[in-house]
């Protein structure tokens, strides 16, 4: 059986680690990386307090010495269910079942200057543009005469409420407390806001009010101008435009707003559902073609009674879907019955700042906030990471960044542009 997978995040590759040595099975991963990396810990490498190598890791290395596992660098073009073949960026791929597993892009909600100008916190290539960015912007700050132009290089906009948000803008703040003041001088008596923008009417909306409720006055406590009820309507000359008309300079447009699937050539549109994710049953097989699958991300499963709309896009339906299409593949090659999916919530939880955190239980519904909430998340976030080796950089960066308040890693590095000849 060759399994073609497309994707090596957390539904992709937890796939493949379950079909490890199994004799009858033939994998190939196929990502447009040559790493895996973790995405809930991107923000902190965009604000300096994670080093990329510490939440990534090669697939190469990872699937060394799996003889049924393979990877292929590459970007997938199209696809011809018909003839069972995907075309790539370096050539084609016959499988005998075929795996999307390629998660979910920002979506700007077709507002081309934002596209343009704002910086997106989606993939590791965003968060170190990011980490350029806004350092780049602070060495302008701390030479800038002009304290309306500074005023622009310090004021950071973080658009949306959800979990990336939170976390991104409570980080900015502490950055401000800790860190700003210390390192530029220069900039001791100017004005730095961070706003925490959303168009609904509640952060976190997933998650319980008294979530909901903890995070606003935490942010608000750290200093975040939070601004519900206010929808993004366009970012040009610097200037972020509201629904309502008003209007923030800026030249630090964090995009945390939005996400959409992606659509493929050669997958007929009765393949799609809403929000240009798959549609597929409950086995996750995709409607209207035959030995194609979707998980993660970029699936919209019908069937599960619990979620009538849809699962929600988090890395627990992710892993758990991957994991149940690996037990059904088996299943086929043992010619046993195969499992319909039924996702198993285990929570949600958010970071919002140093021993400030908030966590939801399902069962028994149980809310935790402050520093035991924090203890949760960083235990969870740590033990999710890839390999030991991630792991330990993950802790050692934390454990220096929570007694010195501090860490040693904003470098602007950035490849250099060199002339054709």
């Amino acid at each position: 059986m060759k399994i073609v997978i497309i994707g090596g995040g957390f539904a992709g590759l937890n796939l493949a680690k379950e079909l490890v040595n199994q004799p009858q099975i033939q994998v190939t991963l196929v990502d447009k990386n040559n790493y895996n990396f973790f995405p809930p810990l991107i923000y902190q490498v965009a604000t300096a307090f994670l080093e990329p190598s510490s939440i990534s890791y090669p697939f190469r290395k990872f699937f060394a010495g799996k003889k049924n596992l393979q990877f292929r660098l590459g970007e997938l073009l199209s696809v011809s269910p018909a003839e069972k073949k995907i075309t790539l960026s370096n050539g084609d791929l016959d499988y005998d079942y075929l795996v999307f597993a390629t998660g979910a892009e920002t979506s700007y909600f077709g507002m081309e200057n934002v596209m343009k100008n704002a910086i997106p916190m989606k993939t590791l290539n965003d968060a170190i543009e990011m980490r350029n960015a806004l350092l780049k912007n602070l060495e302008k700050a701390a030479i800038c005469k002009d304290m309306r132009k500074r005023r622009k290089l310090l004021t950071i906009v973080v658009a949306g409420g959800g979990p990336t948000g939170v976390e991104v803008s409570g980080m900015f703040a502490e950055m401000r407390k800790n860190i700003l003041l210390k390192e530029y001088p220069e900039l001791d008596t100017s004005v730095s806001n961070v706003y925490l923008v959303d168009g609904g009417d509640a952060l976190l909306a997933p998650m319980s009010k008294d979530s909901q409720k903890d995070t606003l006055e935490a942010l608000t406590k750290l200093g975040v101008v939070v601004k519900l009820n206010s929808r993004v309507t366009d970012y040009v000359d610097d200037t972020v435009h509201f629904e309502n008309g008003e209007t923030i300079k800026t030249k630090n447009l964090i995009w945390a707003a939005g996400v959409t699937a992606k659509i493929f050539e050669g997958m007929p549109k009765e393949s799609y559902g809403r929000g240009r994710r798959m549609a597929t049953d409950v086995y996750n097989k995709v409607n209207a073609v035959d030995n194609i699958y979707a998980i993660g991300d970029t699936a919209i499963l019908a069937g599960d009674t619990n979620f009538p709309d849809g699962h929600p896009q988090v890395a627990q339906v992710a892993i758990q879907q991957g994991l149940n299409l690996a037990k059904n593949f088996k299943a086929m090659v043992a010619n046993k019955p195969l499992k319909p999916f039924a996702y198993k919530d285990k929570g949600s939880m958010a970071i919002i700042g140093k021993n400030k955190a908030v966590v939801d239980l399902p069962s028994p519904k149980w809310h935790f906030k402050g520093f035991f909430a924090w203890f949760i998340w960083l235990f969870v976030h740590l033990i999710s990471l890839i390999t030991y080796r991630n792991r330990l950089n993950t802790f050692w960066n934390w454990m220096v960044a929570y007694f010195a308040k501090d860490q040693s890693l904003r470098m602007i590095i950035r490849p250099e542009k060199r002339q054709q000849s």
